[in-house]
């Protein structure tokens, strides 16, 4: 590995986003918003397949009970399988607002979707964060947002970032998994870029991709910044655990505005943190 990265495959994306390891597939999925495009890294043999989608598309989660996955495609949540191939509508939180799409969500331990919205041109704040339920049924817990982005799910906590404003907001998560107390938990200094997609490893820390500042960077849960791991592309998207021992950490970046010396912005990049992350959920619906 160059300086503890290496390069996971040879794809580059306009906009790299929403890594997901999948046990069940032995596979890292993430996205190409701007491309319309979901792509798949085999870990047992390093292959790579990719599909079209037929919109932008922000994320995918696995299903709980059902084949395939829910996906978050700028005209709401959707139902995908690839094998064969349909991509089919469920709902769409926001048809009053066409020019936004879906962005970033996980899928939090009871099987609920937590999916955020932005303004696809990043100029209103028009962004809120909805869960959809297994029963399919859709409810908006915020709103205001510019651009938004995580989730994250910790000790008793559910993190939360409005990129636009370089804040990362931490909410109670109850035990019957309502959210409530928002409060300003990091507020990115500009020489940091901003806060973009987030994943909690096994020893609850919060790990946090830098659109603008070149890393991802490890923040204990009283928010003291414990570690920052540099890259070699400036808009750093987001990251995710992965591997049968949840120990290698798998990196989306851009190519969307990035810097004439940066040659593999875009690409999806691995490093070894020498912490585990935490299986992610599944919807369960």
């Amino acid at each position: 590995m160059a300086d503890g990265w290496r390069i996971a495959c040879d794809i580059r994306c306009e906009l790299g986003e929403g890594p997901l390891w999948s046990a069940r597939d032995d596979a890292v999925y993430w996205v190409d918003i701007l491309g319309h495009q979901l792509h798949r890294l085999s870990l047992a043999d390093a292959s790579v397949r990719s599909w079209d989608l037929p919109a932008k598309i922000g994320w995918v989660i696995e299903r709980r009970a059902a084949p395939g996955f829910i996906a978050g495609l700028q005209t709401g949540f959707h139902a995908l399988t690839l094998e064969p191939f349909a991509c089919r509508p469920l709902v769409d939180p926001e048809p009053q607002l066409p020019d936004n799409r879906m962005n970033d969500a996980k899928a939090d331990h009871l099987g609920r979707i937590w999916a955020g919205t932005m303004d696809c041109d990043i100029r209103s704040p028009s962004g809120s964060l909805y869960r959809l339920d297994g029963d399919l049924n859709v409810t908006q817990h915020d709103t205001g947002y510019l651009v938004c982005n995580g989730p994250a799910f910790g000790d008793g906590c559910f993190y939360h970032a409005d990129t636009g404003l370089g804040v990362v907001y931490r909410f109670e998560m109850t035990d019957d998994g309502e959210i409530r107390e928002r409060t300003e938990f990091i507020r990115f200094p500009r020489d940091w870029g901003y806060p973009d997609g987030m994943t909690v490893d096994a020893e609850g820390c919060l790990w946090i991709a830098h659109w603008g500042g070149g890393r991802v960077s490890r923040f204990t849960p009283d928010g003291g910044l414990e570690r920052a791991l540099e890259l070699p592309a400036s808009q750093i998207t987001s990251c995710t655990f992965a591997g049968p021992e949840l120990d290698r950490l798998f990196v989306t970046s851009a190519a969307e505005n990035h810097h004439d010396d940066e040659p593999l912005a875009g690409m999806l990049f691995e490093l070894y943190p020498g912490v585990r992350g935490l299986p992610a959920n599944t919807f369960d619906g």
